[in-house]
């Protein structure tokens, strides 16, 4: 159908919009068909409970959302496909009428498979036409239709294993070997922290449901998270030890469910003959005892929590844990298709995403200051606020766009056909929130590790900065020597690429020899926002700089620039640009690297541009000179952190029996910094006692260094497009210019 509006040219400015909104639906709606793509007639027609729905039903459902909240208001001569379709798929909005009741989708054997997908292919064509008008008219509910899509996404594959495990064939949705079994993850280790007032919510830039802000401040307790998720072995022994038929474990209702419906374990589970199997998207399959435990209700994560002497960690804990992290794991792309174990020797927090969802124990209500959107659009969440529990960080069949720390997932307690898990939490001892609280228990958990290891971040006291300077003037230590003389050579090139009035953001204050190397190039920059955590480092910097440069807004920012979520407001909306000299991010491990330049991204926002200093790789002579100098200082600086926790943490290091110790790893592409022990010791500090044996070692430090390439594809990986390089000669050295 032709309409006389099709010609109606965009403003320049929205055109790439429209072509990156038009390409951004096109792979959201093409990822649901391929998921359906190999399902008989048969399998999309059928419903095998009232909470689920037929696959044909998800697939006309979504494309009437576009329907009746974009198309039928925004695009002029729009043409429903069929009237008596905004009753068959409205699925609960009340505002919009009466709709086919939930536990009954099964028996719409009409319109046929075909006439569905043609309802898709009639919704593609008016959105592609309406895609390229406005796109940036209706950018909001755009981002909330597509995300509503992911989520069915998920919704199909749920409903189709709860289908399929009916069905006496057992058959399988993704025919395939059995799931990797993994080694053993090794026990579970808590994780500290210190809890105090947090923020949680959503911050306020890329898409959020309306359920997941605004965001507001919490006070948390000191607490304790279990670095790993519970798995299939570990469920085994809960059941071993009579977990489904101890009362005193269960909730009232939980124990009265378990009763009523014969609970003996986890949904999907049988036992035979040969031992535990499970229905999986793979088909009937032997429990993987290394995997998370899937399928289990709240009710039943919480019995489990109570008999492992724990408790389910709330909707807080779980978000301000996993503030920062790289939102990385198994997902749907994987291929997986189920939960897998995790690596034993990973270090922090395992599997906070992707894999299964995790139970805590907040109740799904809203928090202070939420207010649904008007219309139909606002029934999305908040009406559900009532009788349901909160899930976090996603799983194995949840599109890798779909997640985030704030996302809310929310279930009934007695629901489990959902890819549904635990991680277990504790109260932590209230000395954790005490000042010295997180480097003691960094210390507490880094030397209790079967390999020892210390943050680097504790180099920098006093001491440790004075030295690290002295460092810095050494023969052999050339990063420092090299930037500077690549930036001096280069800052008019980069300062190109710095706007009119924009906000220069430098992650890390330090002595600002760098930045004013980029300011004077640039004068035409408006705003210097210097973030450190350290108010004094701060400062310093911020007063010697508005010293200096009178006609810059100097906005210091107290934080972790790692980890920092909302530049001040007095920044506005000057254009950003953010700036990260000196090689630190080689501290950083890969994961830690996509971690903190995501943030980064979310910090500066789109379209910004962040110049990076990286170290890259040269011969292994060069490297190993410059982190064991022949005067010393790196060896004293690197047995200073020991110092600092003698003086700090009650510790009894004997400095003379460690030994500092330089290696390039060449697979791993980084230096690495050890204290060896030079003989079996025992030592105490931070109220705990860690035994060495002889030629034990502490890892205190890695600095890697990158290709220019290689650190490209990490970049990319946390939403950033290499721009611009500029390479110093032999020892080699980058600054690049990331786009986000």
């Amino acid at each position: 159908m032709a309409h006389s509006d099709e010609t109606a040219v965009s403003p320049a400015p929205h055109r790439a919009a429209q072509a990156q909104a038009a390409a951004r639906y096109r792979r959201v709606r093409q990822a649901t068909l391929a998921l359906t793509a190999h399902l008989s007639a048969e399998d999309q027609l059928a419903q095998s409970m009232p909470d689920a729905s037929p696959t044909k039903w998800h697939l006309a459902h979504v494309s009437w959302f576009f329907e009746t909240f974009l198309l039928v208001p925004r695009l002029a001569g729009y043409t429903p496909f069929d009237p008596s379709f905004a009753y068959l798929f409205n699925s609960y909005y009340e505002a919009l009428g009466a709709r086919q009741p939930r536990p009954e989708r099964g028996l719409l054997t009409r319109p046929s498979l075909n006439d569905v997908l043609a309802y898709r292919a009639h919704v593609d064509d008016g959105m592609d036409r309406l895609l390229r008008r406005e796109a940036w008219a209706v950018a909001d509910l755009l981002d909330l239709g597509l995300a509503h899509e992911e989520q069915h996404q998920e919704l199909i594959l749920m409903d189709i294993l709860h289908l399929f495990a009916q069905s006496p064939l057992k058959p399988a949705y993704a025919p395939a070997p059995a799931l990797p079994v993994g080694a053993d993850p090794g026990p579970a280790r808590p994780v500290d922290f210190a809890g105090g007032l947090v923020e949680i919510g959503h911050a306020g830039r890329g898409f959020a449901f309306d359920n997941e802000g605004p965001r507001h401040k919490v006070y948390l307790q000191p607490y304790r998270l279990a670095d790993r998720l519970v798995t299939n072995s570990e469920w085994l022994a809960f059941m071993a030890d009579g977990g489904y038929a101890r009362p005193e474990l269960w909730l009232s209702e939980g124990w009265v469910k378990v009763q009523a419906e014969g609970w003996t374990a986890p949904l999907y589970w049988e036992e035979a003959p040969s031992g535990w199997l499970a229905m999986t998207l793979q088909g009937r399959r032997a429990i993987a005892p290394h995997a998370p435990v899937t399928h289990i209700s709240f009710y039943e994560a919480d019995a489990y929590a109570a008999w492992a002497g724990a408790r389910l960690p709330t909707e807080a804990e779980w978000e301000h844990a996993a503030r920062g992290m790289p939102v990385t794991g198994n997902f749907l792309g994987s291929g997986q298709y189920g939960p897998a174990a995790t690596p034993a020797d990973a270090p922090g927090l395992r599997q906070m995403f992707g894999d299964v969802w995790e139970w805590t124990r907040s109740a799904y209500s809203p928090y202070p200051g939420f207010r649904p959107a008007e219309g139909a659009v606002g029934e999305y969440n908040g009406k559900f606020m009532i009788g349901q529990m909160v899930l976090r960080g996603g799983c194995c069949t949840t599109p890798r766009d779909h997640a985030r720390a704030s996302y809310r997932n929310f279930f009934q307690p007695q629901q489990r056909w959902m890819f549904s898990g635990l991680r277990l939490a504790w109260d932590a001892p209230a000395q954790i929130a005490e000042p010295d609280g997180a480097f003691a228990a960094d210390v507490r958990r880094g030397l209790s590790q079967r390999r020892k290891e210390l943050p680097a971040k504790y180099f920098y006291d006093a001491e440790g900065s004075a030295l690290f300077e002295a460092i810095t003037e050494l023969p052999e230590y050339y990063p420092t020597r090299t930037e500077i003389a690549l930036l001096r050579e280069t800052a008019p090139a980069m300062a190109a690429h710095i706007p009119t009035d924009a906000a220069l953001v430098e992650f890390g204050s330090g002595a600002s020899t760098k930045t004013r190397i980029l300011l004077d190039a640039a004068p035409q920059t408006g705003a210097y926002v210097p973030i450190d955590i350290s108010p004094s480092a701060l400062d310093a910097a911020a007063q010697a700089i508005g010293h200096d440069y009178s006609r810059l807004a100097v906005i210091p920012l107290v934080d972790d620039f790692t980890t920092a979520l909302d530049l001040p407001a007095d920044v506005g909306e000057r254009p950003r640009v953010g700036f990260f000299p000196g090689s630190t991010i080689g501290n950083f491990q890969p994961h830690e690297v996509v971690a903190f330049l995501a943030a980064a991204r979310h910090l500066l926002g789109e379209g910004a541009g962040f110049l990076v200093g990286i170290d890259l790789v040269k011969d292994a002579a060069t490297l190993v000179a410059a982190y064991d100098d022949a005067q010393g200082v790196t060896a004293a600086f690197n047995l200073n952190l020991l110092a600092r926790i003698n003086r700090e943490l009650d510790g009894d290091f004997d400095l003379a029996a460690f030994q500092h110790s330089a290696v390039w790893n060449a697979e791993e592409s980084r230096m690495e910094m050890h204290l060896v022990s030079l003989r079996d010791q025992t030592v105490r500090a931070a109220g705990a006692t860690f035994g060495f044996a002889a030629g034990e070692t502490i890892h205190t430090e890695n600095s890697y260094k990158f290709t220019v390439e290689g650190f490209a594809s990490l970049a990319e990986q946390a939403g950033w497009k290499l721009e611009r390089r500029w390479e110093s000669p032999a020892p080699s050295f980058a600054v690049v210019l990331l786009r986000a």
